[in-house]
């Protein structure tokens, strides 16, 4: 079944301690669509400006990623994002930001879309989020993303939002910044009282968390030999867990487990180039693979 994805689609350009890349595509929707596409069919619905280079989607030439819900807004401009890791490749430092198009209004979503079951609202503004939300059907689960700009500036909006999904994924930061909670798990459990099912909180180098009304998960990171871009890798992550999920057609506690563990090992490839250079050097059978390798390493 068809796993639809909204979010911010960007030109980036990232500094690490291992060069720089300067106008490579990037933005939430397009990690996670990348990433999800492993797993099960995707079908992306984002906004782009006229300065968008079409060849920045050949990428998903030869991914069952459905590019039919993008937008080329005529006037607008594409959210660009500069980011800098070399202070501390575990948290970029923003250099500049331009929202461009993603300050202006939602994309629509196409009438075929609209009976989409499984639903990932990407990072981006939370008022963006609820309007396309508010245009699906019947969806059977939807979980969403933010980011610290969003608790920041727009959370009487944001919570709105979190009356309306199962399950919300965010970083350990932005988790104690929406609480005012510092430790983890009263973090987590103050976000299920806000409305998701459940949170999966991501700890960057430390892994991921999942907690639920009957359920406390942890997950250590994989055991990463080289980092060389983090930009994306939780978006990939969710990318891994959704797609993974959707292609159960079940959300127990127990596959929940396992896609994150999936998400896991995709988020690793993310990480070892710039851009979505990691992804595009994998196959299903590889991540398979390295997933067997993680469960191993885990057992005791």
């Amino acid at each position: 079944m068809s796993l639809l994805v909204t979010g911010s689609i960007g030109i980036d350009t990232v500094e690490t301690p291992f060069g720089k890349r300067d106008d490579v595509i990037g933005g939430s929707a397009i990690y996670f669509s990348y990433a999800a596409s492993f797993f099960t069919p995707v079908r992306l619905v984002g906004v782009v400006g006229e300065d968008c280079p079409k060849h920045y989607f050949d990428i998903f030439n030869d991914r069952e990623v459905d590019t039919g819900g993008l937008e080329v807004r005529k006037g607008s401009k594409t959210f660009r994002w500069h980011g800098s890791y070399l202070k501390d490749l575990n948290e970029a430092q923003t250099v500049e930001v331009d929202l461009n198009v993603l300050a202006e209004r939602a994309p629509k979503i196409p009438e075929n879309f609209r009976d989409s079951r499984h639903i990932f609202l990407a990072n981006t503004h939370p008022v963006l989020q609820q309007e396309m939300l508010g245009s699906l059907k019947t969806p059977k689960l939807v979980v969403a993303d933010t980011m610290n700009l969003w608790i920041q500036t727009e959370h009487a909006e944001l919570k709105k939002l979190l009356k309306k999904i199962h399950g919300l994924v965010l970083n350990d930061g932005e988790a104690r910044l929406l609480t005012e909670k510092k430790n983890l798990i009263e973090a987590a459990k103050d976000v299920l009282k806000m409305g998701p099912k459940f949170v999966v909180i991501k700890k960057g180098e430390h892994g991921a968390m999942m907690v639920s009304d009957r359920d406390t998960f942890v997950l250590p990171a994989f055991p990463a030999e080289k980092v060389v871009d983090p930009t994306g890798a939780g978006d990939s992550f969710a990318g891994g867990m959704m797609g993974y999920l959707s292609s159960q057609n079940t959300f127990s506690p127990a596959t929940i487990k396992r896609a994150m563990a999936f998400g896991t090992v995709v988020a690793s490839y993310t990480i070892a180039d710039f851009s979505l250079g990691g992804l595009k050097s994998t196959s299903r059978d590889a991540i398979d693979d390295r997933w067997h390798e993680y469960k191993q390493a885990m057992s005791f």
